[in-house]
């Protein structure tokens, strides 16, 4: 006689835990998972809330046209970053090279009187092939990408000093090279053209990860590069044009940065590289590579500008800013690791 028991199938357990209802801890997993600038976008929100409470003046368009002012050179590198952190990988040397490219600019247009925009092209040129040595290094010599920049960061700086032989060029506005430093005024909103500029690259690079045959390749080199070459995808060629692609961005970030200063500086950007990985890290995008979006690298960008605009207009010690840009990043690392964790 068969029991109630012995008629269920053997699989029927395994069937119960699948079905089993998710948990509000799985939901949120799952969530946050799928939209990796969820959970950024809800700590600029409430960051944002919180310094409005503190001080009135947060919210006034003025403070805000600070804010994204500042937010323009990190925020156009972090872009280029994201590229590069998206395939596993890291750049130390991004900043250096930004500032190689616009010191390059500047040199050529007011030292040599080259056209603007053929001594921008130039800038253009040098931050490309700066960042293909990197992408080589990594593909050809098979490096570690810590180790290659790390390396490239002090070659590329003593470059930059050497070229410019510790000098800062300034230069006159009403040329090209400082048109990203024009003003744009939106009603009471005061933005430049370097701001406009940075949000265009975000629009064109967020599109061709997210809709081109090369996004999809760069996530799924960045996921798992064997199975990516197993699936046919050439990934030492992907490796390489992230680097190349992240070099168009940095030299975007250097027509900005001159716009910024006012000409060619060697010793601005000095942190550009550190800044631009902590904007990548607190915009949700896994030091792991695979996982991601370049949008939320604008958002960590703006945590850590309106943190320290937040902070300061509270009458906090600087020294605490920069304390709590690191405890972002802790805690940035720290959700990463639990959302890739293997649901319970």
């Amino acid at each position: 006689m068969t029991t109630q028991a012995d008629s269920k199938s053997p699989s029927a357990p395994a069937e119960d835990f699948l079905n089993r209802p998710a948990t509000p801890a799985q939901r949120i997993h799952s969530v946050l998972h799928r939209q990796p600038a969820l959970s950024p976008a809800i700590v600029l929100v409430l960051a944002a809330v919180v310094f409005s409470l503190v001080n009135d003046r947060f919210f006034q368009l003025q403070n805000l046209s600070l804010v994204t002012q500042q937010v323009a050179v990190i925020g156009s590198l972090a872009v280029g970053q994201t590229v590069i952190v998206l395939t596993a990988g890291i750049d130390l040397s991004i900043g250096a090279v930004m500032v190689l490219a616009s010191l390059v600019m500047t040199k050529l247009f007011a030292d040599n009187h080259v056209p603007g925009v053929l001594a921008l092209l130039a800038g253009v040129a040098v931050a490309i092939a700066a960042q293909a040595v990197n992408g080589l290094l990594v593909t050809r010599v098979k490096l570690p990408p810590f180790i290659v920049t790390l390396g490239t960061l002090s070659i590329f700086t003593a470059i930059t000093l050497i070229y410019a032989k510790g000098q800062t060029l300034q230069l006159q506005p009403g040329n090209l090279l400082m048109w990203s430093g024009n003003t744009v005024a939106l009603g009471q909103l005061n933005l430049t053209t370097g701001v406009l500029l940075m949000i265009a690259l975000y629009a064109v690079v967020g599109y061709a990860l997210r809709y081109t045959a090369w996004g999809r390749h760069l996530y799924a080199v960045g996921d798992d590069a064997e199975a990516a070459r197993l699936a046919g995808i050439s990934v030492n060629r992907v490796l390489v044009s992230a680097y190349m692609v992240a070099g168009f961005t940095v030299a975007v970030a250097a027509w900005i940065l001159i716009g910024r200063v006012g000409g060619g500086d060697p010793n601005s950007g000095l942190n550009a590289n550190l800044q631009s990985i902590t904007a990548v890290v607190i915009g949700g995008t896994s030091l792991f590579g695979g996982r991601g979006v370049v949008f939320g690298s604008l958002i960590g960008a703006l945590i850590v500008q309106v943190f320290v605009n937040g902070l300061a207009l509270a009458g906090i010690d600087p020294n605490y800013q920069v304390l709590a840009v690191g405890v972002l990043v802790i805690l940035a690392v720290s959700v990463d690791q639990w959302i890739r964790s293997v649901k319970s």
